[in-house]
């Protein structure tokens, strides 16, 4: 097995020196030297030319490549490693102008190759949450003030938000976070998701006075931080806030609007899976991060599914 221990680019570029050393990797860490077929697991398997395999049950011909997110691509592996690597590792993320430069090829590749790899990015935005968990909504969109007159929207501001999207995350202290793109913030679209990543009862819940969390002093142990009374720590009990959440919101936004610009509601979310697996994973070595994206990459996003 090769040794992913590398800590740069150039060490993966030489890690990776060829398109068959990339697919005897993959096949490696996919079936560890005994070939299975995704039509049918209790198949018998006939290795063909060119990389490829064919189940006798189904008669269907597959390669190590099918039924993941480089199912059908064009590109080679290599460039999808090095494209896989920087979104990974990269503090921000990284536009699509940019890596397909980076990676040559051209943006509109770039940009696809970029949303199948966010697609994966999903598997760290599904953690059950103990302990002490901070709640909270944020909305993503340009500022009303900041646009021309005709693009103005009408009654924006607070939590009316004609021009925005709104966004509920959960993040347990010292651990990780999960985050979602709603569409609105009342109780059927916030408590849903609380009560599906937060078994526990004896978790402390600590959220604004945002209506929307009412009635979860029921299930669990619910603090209040009452920012409409400009109080963002408790005065008794300096653990009540909600800053620890609200920094993460930073570190998103500034993402989105530092790196990429503006994205659009349709695939906000898979921006929010890419900052939320940097973050979930913020002390895992760089090369461990790559090589577990590739172990859960059996995620296939098509184009029509992006564009439609």
């Amino acid at each position: 097995m090769i040794n992913t221990n590398f800590k740069s680019v150039l060490e993966l570029i030489k890690t990776f020196s060829s398109e068959q050393v990339c697919i005897d990797y993959l096949e490696q860490m996919r079936w560890s030297g005994v070939v299975e077929s995704p039509f049918d697991p209790e198949s018998k398997i006939y290795k063909c030319s060119n990389n490829r395999y064919r189940c006798k049950n189904t008669g269907k011909y597959f390669n190590v490549k099918t039924g993941t997110m480089f199912e059908n691509t064009k590109i080679s592996l290599q460039k999808w490693f090095l494209a896989i690597w920087l979104l990974t590792c990269g503090k921000k993320g990284i536009s699509s102008i940019q890596l397909a430069k980076d990676i040559g090829v051209t943006q509109k590749t770039a940009w696809f190759l970029s949303h199948r790899i966010r697609e994966c990015f999903g598997i760290e935005n599904n953690n059950t949450l103990e302990g002490d968990v901070e709640c909270d909504e944020t909305f993503i969109g340009g500022k009303n003030k900041n646009r021309h007159a005709n693009k103005k929207a009408k009654y924006s501001g607070g939590r009316n938000f004609p021009d925005k999207v709104p966004v509920m995350g959960m993040l347990q202290r010292g651990g990780k976070m999960n985050a979602f793109v709603i569409d609105n913030t009342g109780k059927s679209n916030i408590q849903p998701l609380v009560r599906r990543y937060i078994i526990s009862k004896n978790t402390r819940l600590i959220s604004d006075e945002w209506s929307g969390y009412k009635g979860l002093n029921k299930s669990y142990r619910h603090v209040v931080v009452d920012h409409s009374k400009k109080e963002y720590v408790n005065a008794k009990d300096k653990t009540i806030h909600t800053n620890s959440i609200e920094g993460c919101w930073k570190i998103l936004k500034n993402s989105i609007y530092g790196i990429y610009n503006a994205v659009s509601r349709k695939h906000l979310q898979r921006y929010v899976n890419e900052f939320l697996y940097r973050f979930n994973l913020r002390s895992t070595p760089d090369h461990t991060k790559f090589v577990y994206l590739l172990r859960k990459s059996k995620v296939r996003t098509k184009y029509k599914s992006l564009i439609l």
